[in-house]
């Protein structure tokens, strides 16, 4: 019966890089996969990741299967990043955390338990938003619904239209944010306005859902929850789906965590224990290594301090590549206001290029981004800058596209 079946489309994300991988030309530039890259073009593994895994090696003294939940030690430190080592939310026993196959399972997870459990039916997300959003909450079952977000003319967040989208969320919806460097936009609220969408919420009755996959990577660990910790002030209820792919390095490890916020230390047990049966019905029990890192990272005030410092040099080396790009791109010709890039914040952001520039990028530049105009800052390095912004540089000058 196998022969009926047709051939899938490409993953936009993973078939882009495979058709990167493919090219043999020698100066060949990938700007799609969200994977951060250091100045030599590699991606590096952290220092405290490395002494982490020194410690693990020593100490380890067995392989056997995690519980459902993972490691507690893991979901302790996760919740302390998400919420702040005072918070009454950890103190009250109001929060429960999984830890997760990477974040993107979070999201299935959570998906699932929202579904199965509380009958959602329709989730709510910007437009636009991570390209595999989509995929993922409809194969659970969910209605994707979108909410206006980014204005491609003034290249700026539109708040405003924002708020109006609101206005058609119905009590019991679940509603996904991004919890700081908006993929693929770069662009995340003000705290005033993080305050204006928590209360805007919860007087409809949503259910709030953060994508927290760049803790980190705008301003700083701490800054960079603001949004979610203003939203617990509102919200008795959140799911949290979070990941250590980019601020600890950990892509292969698969590293993530689902939280879950309830208003009564009991309802968040029961709502567990409901969790755990999505859990098992999916991939049983998480992988331990990278989980077990994280915790010995999180734990160790030395390494935790270290490990503060290299994710302060990966938002650093971003910002500087924002800057060299609008630099360099002036100095290749193009008249046009590209400083909205340095406005932006994380790994990504929209360059507006058409369908068909990017194909020529690609074709005849071997510079390879998505579809959407979107490029991924932090594959930039100065070595690559000069042939990158002339390659843009001679697309945006075409008069002619084919």
């Amino acid at each position: 019966m196998f022969e009926t079946i047709s051939m899938a489309a490409a993953d936009p994300i993973l078939g882009l890089t495979e058709a990167f991988k493919k090219d043999i030309r020698p100066n060949k530039i990938n700007l799609g996969v969200g994977v951060y890259k250091d100045e030599n073009g590699l991606t590096p593994i952290f220092e405290t990741v490395k002494e982490a895994e020194k410690q693990l090696l020593a100490q380890e003294t067995t392989k056997s299967y995690l519980s459902m939940e993972g490691l507690a030690s893991y979901d302790e430190a996760v919740q302390k990043l998400l919420f702040g080592k005072d918070s009454l939310i950890i103190s009250t026993n109001r929060a429960r955390t999984a830890q997760t196959p990477g974040g993107t399972a979070a999201l299935r997870i959570a998906a699932d338990f929202a579904v199965k459990n509380i009958g959602v039916k329709k989730i709510w997300m910007s437009n636009p938003t991570w390209a595999n959003h989509g995929k993922v909450f409809s194969s659970a079952g969910l209605e994707i619904a979108t909410y206006d977000y980014y204005d491609p003319m003034t290249k700026k967040m539109d708040f405003a239209a924002m708020i109006s989208s609101f206005q058609n969320i119905d009590a019991g919806d679940l509603v996904l944010f991004h919890g700081c460097c908006h993929n693929p936009t770069g662009l995340d609220p003000t705290s005033e306005q993080w305050e204006i969408l928590a209360k805007l919420i919860a007087k409809a009755g949503a259910i709030p859902f953060f994508d927290f996959a760049y803790q980190g990577l705008a301003v700083g660990i701490e800054e960079d929850a603001q949004g979610l910790r203003i939203f617990t002030q509102y919200n008795d209820e959140l799911l949290i789906a979070n990941s250590f792919s980019k601020n600890c390095g950990l892509y292969n490890e698969r590293v993530g965590a689902l939280t879950i916020v309830a208003s009564e230390p009991s309802i968040a047990k029961i709502a567990m224990s409901q969790i755990k049966i999505c859990i098992r019905s999916n991939y049983s029990s998480p992988p331990a290594h990278g989980a077990a890192i994280v915790s010995i990272i999180l734990h160790d005030p030395k390494l935790y301090a270290r490990w503060i410092e290299e994710v302060a040099i990966m938002r650093e080396r971003t910002k500087k590549m924002r800057a060299l790009f609008v630099k360099t791109l002036k100095e290749k010709g193009v008249h046009d206001d590209y400083s909205f890039i340095c406005r932006q914040q994380g790994m990504f952001s929209f360059l507006g290029l058409s369908v068909e520039q990017v194909y020529l990028l690609k074709k005849e530049f071997a510079v390879y981004l998505m579809d959407s105009g979107r490029i991924t800052v932090v594959g930039m390095t100065e070595n690559n800058m000069q042939s990158l912004c002339h390659a843009i540089a001679s697309v945006l000058q075409l008069q002619t596209v084919f």
